[in-house]
């Protein structure tokens, strides 16, 4: 007897081998057929869909879940656009929190501001505490005095701002946040991803110095894990930096790791260990992603995160030891370290099988895009910067360069996997509204962004289920609607391939579908 089948419905399965159903038998978590598969088969919940749309489940591959349920639970400067306002924000922060404590906020950014703030500024509502203004991107930070009295003295600053390094250091002077915060923080961020339809995340990067909240950070998801408290299936990329030589024996050639060896492909269904997130940039939002050539108006090109002699080792090490890389690389300098270090590490120990990703591919040339393809490296690209970001991003790239943000066509027609992704809680992570952008390129102003990378629906559906399941180790549970997989489903109140596409982003989700049992909304 089946568990549960749904019929009535207009499926599109993502599986080339047999496109559409309507209907969908589901037995102990997973798919057990489809259509006259199961059609006369006893179940103990029918349900008729009414001819409503069911996709696989999204799957966002690049995500933050600590930072984007602190972000949302805590304090923020957002949406304040003036310094007087910010400083505000600031002040009713630090009120709540006792003398001496930290004061962690979220939500800025120097852009509307028309420049960044100062420790000396933030000294005048800190009230004997410690200030740590996060920014947006995840790359840079304002503290006050107070902080800056703790750094070594080399860190580098800039009147309170730091960057990529500087941020590292500050992360590491900041106490530790406790279990029971961040595994509050895990349960908020994935009850918002299954309210877009998403059962499955990849967090890029615990125990990293940038976004990391934690020494004990893979013990809180597990812990949510077995509390019932893990809204999504999750993959822990491990930053690279958290790994170091294991003493193994020279002929296992395990150069470096997490203790006992554990690397990428351990864990169940639920929770497992996914790539090793290795970064060589910053970010455009605090333009410190590393151009081959200077942002437009200004003096520099931005900054890589080590030398690159430091991160092609670190890239080789993982490679060696059997890990899965994920290689943070934004500017189109960074793109070129990345790909020369998978490129170097693939002719030194040859593993085709490796499905090394490059997260975010910002800024791509047209001239690295087949050499994406000749080391088949996969684009883990966030479609939705540009629809949020991509008006300022076209500024600071110029005329020239502006085409070849965070493309998208211009990937597959060179062979390239792709795969969307948000970047939570960078900006806001709905599938769907990155869907859209991938098919029509317009920018919340309406400006068209690069129209030449524009998409079909249905490839940009693919980047949000199959690829990005391929992405993950997760093609043969999930990313299609297809007999033997888990049953992740999403149902929607109309189909993403026939609706004018300005309407995709607003199609209503009626329910979030996890092992066949709703784990949002109602299939009723």
């Amino acid at each position: 007897m089946l568990d549960l089948l749904l019929y009535n419905a207009r499926v599109i399965t993502m599986d080339p081998a047999r496109p559409t159903a309507s209907a969908i038998g589901v037995w102990r978590d997973r798919i057990v057929g489809l259509d006259d598969d199961v059609n006369g088969m006893p179940a103990r919940r029918q349900v008729d869909l009414g001819g409503a749309v069911v996709l696989p489940a999204f799957l966002d591959a690049h995500v933050h879940q600590v930072w984007a349920g602190m972000a949302a639970t805590g304090a923020t400067v957002a949406p304040c656009t003036d310094v007087h306002d910010v400083l505000a924000a600031v002040r009713v922060a630090a009120a709540a929190r006792p003398v001496g404590e930290w004061v962690d906020l979220a939500g800025y950014d120097q852009r509307p501001l028309g420049r960044h703030l100062t420790a000396a500024e933030l000294d005048t509502v800190s009230a004997g505490r410690k200030v740590f203004l996060v920014h947006d991107s995840g790359h840079a930070c304002v503290v006050n005095t107070a902080v800056l009295e703790l750094l070594p003295p080399d860190v580098p600053h800039d009147d309170g701002f730091l960057a990529e390094s500087g941020m590292a250091a500050v992360r590491a002077l900041r106490q530790p946040y406790s279990q029971t915060e961040m595994i509050d923080a895990i349960e908020h961020a994935g009850n918002v991803c299954l309210a877009q339809g998403i059962t499955a995340v990849a967090e890029a990067g615990i125990g990293g110095g940038l976004i990391s909240y934690s020494p004990a950070e893979l013990a809180a998801y597990q812990r949510a894990s077995d509390d019932g408290r893990l809204p999504v299936r999750t993959q822990l990329m491990v930053a690279g930096v958290a790994t170091h030589p294991l003493g193994a024996h020279p002929a296992d050639d395990i150069p470096a790791g997490l203790d006992l060896g554990l690397r990428t492909g351990f864990g169940g269904d639920r929770l497992n260990i996914g790539a090793m997130k290795i970064f060589t940039d910053g970010g455009m939002m605090a333009r410190t992603a590393a151009l081959s050539e200077p942002y437009t108006g200004l003096d520099h090109s931005g900054q890589l995160f080590d030398s690159v002699a430091a991160m092609e080792e670190l890239v080789l090490a993982g490679h060696r030891a059997g890990w899965q890389l994920a290689v943070h690389a934004i500017g189109d300098r960074a793109v070129d370290v990345a790909l020369d270090a998978i490129d170097r590490a693939q002719r030194e120990k040859p593993r085709p099988e490796a499905r090394h990703r490059i997260e975010h591919a910002g800024l791509v040339r047209p001239d690295q895009l087949s050499r994406f393809a000749e080391l088949g490296v996969t684009a883990v690209v966030q479609p939705n910067f540009l629809y949020y970001l991509g008006d300022d991003y076209a500024v600071i790239m110029g005329e020239r360069r502006a085409p070849w943000l965070y493309r998208g066509q211009g990937f597959l027609d060179a062979g390239v996997r792709l795969v969307a992704s948000s970047d939570r809680p960078v900006t806001e992570g709905a599938p769907l509204r990155n869907i859209q952008f991938m098919v029509n390129r317009q920018t919340r102003h309406g400006h068209s962004l690069g129209p030449a990378e524009a998409m079909f629906v249905y490839d940009a559906l693919r980047a949000y289920t199959v690829d990005a399941a391929w992405a993950c180790h997760w093609e043969h549970d999930l990313g299609s609607v297809t007999a033997g997989k888990l049953a992740d489903l999403v149902v929607l109140a109309e189909d993403p391939l026939a609706v004018p596409v300005d309407r995709i982003a607003g199609i209503p989700i009626l329910a979030t579908v996890l092992g066949g049992t709703e784990a949002h909304g109602s299939l009723d």
